[in-house]
């Protein structure tokens, strides 16, 4: 049995969804709105959530998040009227478990329920086997960080290709050898081929060897990186660099696991686990021509992709913490600590060159502070400190403006005894015209006495 919520606003498919999933032996409950089904999941304990996305409130998927993170972390099975490539595709990125359109949502939910809670029940069991990761140098506990951290677990379980995707400076490499060291292959080598740097006309020497004799200056024969990588993982940083002629050449390798050196006749095998890095978009180079749709596909028999620094900023400080320690090791100096100035100047950049900049922002500022116990934003880069003054300035223009805005507003604004003033005289000239100067018709309309009626207009001037 388990417990299901849907959040729906028709009444109607909201109810024969619940009926649908007690008939099935489920708990079931519902909410009409978002905010009533993300308290609802907040509150319980639901293995499966059933997720409109057309909802009064709001967009079911831009919510879906949110359903994951509660404490109970349920399936989510998005339901819509209308299905579409780009809401599918985000559904899926965002965690769902599966997307079904309305129309075919009775039909279809009960083997989409039975799979998801299957799945369920073994990610479970699964996660009461413990896994101790090494996880030398990837700092961190933020909920993007854990995530990738999760799937580094499962790459650790097979052999199968990884490829590990991020923005320059996010920690590719460390992923690769965190999965290298956590893997059957640990003792063997872990061998980094850098595509970004491989001169052309060596490419093939350098991956497969040359025997003796291949070309001048052979004096004696060489293995290549392929085959120093036997037995264990060969890493290939920066794969969208590859050029396309060794990009077939390769292909080859990760399909046979044998090649032939350069010069050579005999082929030669090379038991490696292959994991690869880029920062570039490879589906988009695919779509361009410049990168082979078969190679990518025997790339990314698993992906890890690594968010930017600016969307893990939980792990900033325990970051700061690591590197500023590691060079206090080094120099031999008591830790230093953190000014609430450079803690919030640290947060406050966007951090375009990621976890690498930041540790080269940080040895700037320790060699700036060598001396003092305490780092102060006045120790951070120049430029850093430029964009931080240029962004106080931004905000103070902002601040003024509106309040500028504001005082124009109030600036036209007459004060109430002039304003009450102008208004009551401007309701007698209308309520003369009305009543065509008529004082005791005019009195009737506005419910005053005659007398009363005399000493306002007297008061205005008015006959």
């Amino acid at each position: 049995m388990a417990n299901v919520l849907v959040v729906d606003d028709d009444q109607n498919l909201s109810r024969m969804l619940g009926e649908q999933s007690r008939r099935m032996g489920h708990v079931a409950a519902t909410a009409a709105t978002l905010r009533q089904g993300l308290e609802h999941a907040r509150q319980g304990d639901f293995d499966l959530v059933l997720l409109d996305v057309q909802m009064p409130d709001g967009n079911g998927l831009e919510f879906l998040s949110g359903f994951k993170e509660v404490a109970s972390a349920p399936e989510v099975i998005i339901i819509t009227g209308k299905g579409d490539q780009d809401g599918a595709s985000k559904a899926i990125k965002s965690g769902a478990w599966g997307y079904i359109e309305k129309p075919h949502v009775i039909k279809d939910l009960n083997l989409h329920m039975m799979r998801a809670l299957q799945y369920r029940s073994e990610k479970r069991r699964a996660a009461r086997v413990p896994v101790v990761l090494q996880r030398q140098d990837i700092i961190g506990a933020s909920a993007a960080l854990n995530h990738c951290l999760d799937e580094l677990a499962q790459a650790t379980m097979s052999d199968v290709a990884v490829l590990i995707s991020g923005e320059t400076g996010t920690g590719k490499e460390l992923f690769a050898r965190a999965i290298h060291a956590n893997s059957s292959r640990a003792v063997k080598n872990f061998v980094v081929v850098d595509c970004a740097a491989l001169p052309e006309n060596l490419i093939e020497s350098t991956l497969f060897g040359y025997e003796k004799g291949a070309f001048t200056g052979a004096d004696k024969g060489m293995s290549g990186l392929v085959k120093q990588a036997d037995g264990g993982t060969l890493f290939l940083d920066e794969v969208g660099e590859m050029p396309p002629q060794t990009q077939k050449a390769f292909l080859r390798v990760l399909q046979e696991h044998s090649y032939r050196p350069v010069g050579g006749s005999a082929e030669i095998t090379s038991d490696f686990r292959l994991v690869a890095a880029t920062n570039r978009d490879l589906e988009q180079m695919v779509g361009q021509g410049s990168f082979r749709t078969d190679l990518l596909f025997r790339l990314q028999g698993s992906v890890i992709h690594l968010p930017p620094l600016r969307e893990r900023l939980d792990d900033l400080r325990p970051l700061a913490d690591y590197f500023i320690g590691k060079l206090c090791e080094r120099y031999g100096q008591e830790d230093k600590a953190f000014g609430a100035d450079f803690v919030a100047g640290l947060a406050a950049y966007h951090w375009p060159g990621n976890v690498r900049e930041l540790a080269q922002t940080l040895e700037h500022a320790f060699t700036a502070a060598f001396h003092s116990p305490t780092l102060y934003a006045n120790h951070l880069p120049e430029h850093i400190r430029i964009l931080l003054a240029q962004s106080s300035v931004r905000r103070t223009q902002k601040r003024q403006a509106a309040a500028g805005e504001q005082d124009g507003q109030t600036a036209t604004m007459l004060p109430w005894r002039q304003f009450r003033d102008h208004c009551e005289k401007e309701y007698l000239r209308n309520l003369l015209a009305a009543s065509h100067g008529n004082i005791s018709a005019a009195s009737r309309v506005a419910d005053l006495s005659r007398t009363h009626l005399y000493q306002l207009l007297a008061k205005h001037g008015l006959q």
